[in-house]
């Protein structure tokens, strides 16, 4: 059972997937915590965390790229189990002395695999002579394994599509098991977890509220906090969670920008004023951003454009309350990837969000 420093934890290390958010979700049905942090600050991350296992995602790079992304080199010298997924599979190879390489051959979609040995991954699933449908996103392959590396079943574009190394406990594989189109796909990665991980499935979204709210009243102690709300889940939860830890220390503040459905900002107002007792502020911003957004046609611009006009106001705000220690976000997974450019251009780069700071 994992205690407050989360020590069951599976470290996701994030290559840019849209399918990375998947992958955690996969991990915490399985009854795991799982945390998903940027190749880029995944040393840090590593050390921070100490995990039970460390799962590389897929990504939009090739590993043939000057400067693609590579997992910091701790992951594999820990001793960890470690399951490479897709681009994580060839990230995997290649740092540990394999070759991979672009293919002809390239496979997106429904694709099937050929079982060619027993693996502790296939336990109870898969079988040698066997083929499993699965779904693939990739251009490269794999053609060359690290040393001690076996192979454990192929595709028709990839060679090694499957393979490992048992006592070291690395996997790597080509297709994607987060997703629903792979329909063994939770039980591979749950045999990961909990046979070659050796991770008890004890973890629960309850046991994960409770240490939250624990943590939240440590930090803040006696101290003031203030939280931007929307009324969405993601700021909702969080000022839930902090308003059960710290009561009235927290005030939120919810701005009113224009662009919201008809009376949603009254209903928010209403709900958490009256159902929750929490403390919030509404500004009524919305002349101020319609103003702004006039003639603007160019949808990214406009997104830098509330972003900008919503920290000036939560600012502003911030400022007449005074005393406030503590600043909450509330953000989902998926607003954190869609915003991140893991190449460092526009080009990977989904979407920016205001509450992404």
């Amino acid at each position: 059972m994992k205690t407050a420093n989360h020590p069951d934890t599976v470290l996701i290390v994030d290559f840019g997937s849209q399918f990375t958010q998947l992958i955690a979700r996969r991990i915490r049905e399985a009854g795991v915590f799982s945390e998903i942090v940027p190749f880029q600050s995944a040393e840090a991350a590593f050390k921070r965390i100490n995990p039970k296992a460390v799962i590389l995602s897929g990504g939009p790079a090739s590993t043939g790229d000057i400067g693609s992304p590579r997992a910091p080199q701790i992951v594999f010298d820990a001793g960890v189990p470690v399951l490479g997924i897709c681009y994580g599979q060839m990230a995997m190879c290649v740092q540990m002395g394999g070759v991979a390489e672009s293919s002809d051959h390239r496979e997106f979609g429904r694709a099937f695999v050929e079982i060619q040995k027993d693996s502790p991954l296939f336990e109870g699933l898969w079988a040698p002579g066997q083929r499993h449908q699965v779904w693939m996103s990739h251009g490269d392959r794999v053609i060359s394994l690290p040393k001690g590396f076996e192979v454990f079943g192929k595709s028709e574009g990839s060679p090694f599509a499957i393979f490992g190394n048992i006592e070291r406990k690395m996997y790597g594989i080509m297709f994607h098991p987060e997703v629903v189109h792979t329909p063994d796909g939770a039980r591979l990665l749950r045999n990961f977890v909990h046979n070659i991980a050796g991770i008890e499935g004890d973890w629960t979204m309850r046991a994960y509220r409770e240490h939250a709210v624990e943590t939240i009243r440590k930090q803040v102690g006696k101290g003031k906090v203030i939280c931007a709300l929307s009324g969405g889940v993601d700021s909702s939860v969080a000022a839930l969670l902090i308003h059960e830890a710290v009561g009235d220390q927290l005030t939120c503040i919810l701005v009113d920008h224009g662009l919201m459905r008809k009376d949603e900002a009254a209903g928010v107002v209403a709900m958490f004023r009256e159902h929750y007792n929490l403390p919030l502020i509404l500004v009524n911003a919305s002349d101020r951003f319609i103003d702004a957004l006039e003639g603007e046609s160019d949808p990214e611009k406009k997104r830098k454009t509330i972003g900008r006009l919503f920290i000036e106001v939560f600012e502003e705000e911030a400022k007449k309350l005074g005393g406030a220690e503590f600043l909450a976000q509330g953000t989902l997974y998926p607003d954190v990837i869609e915003s991140v450019s893991f190449s460092g251009g526009p080009s990977v780069t989904i979407k920016s969000h205001h509450t992404v700071g």
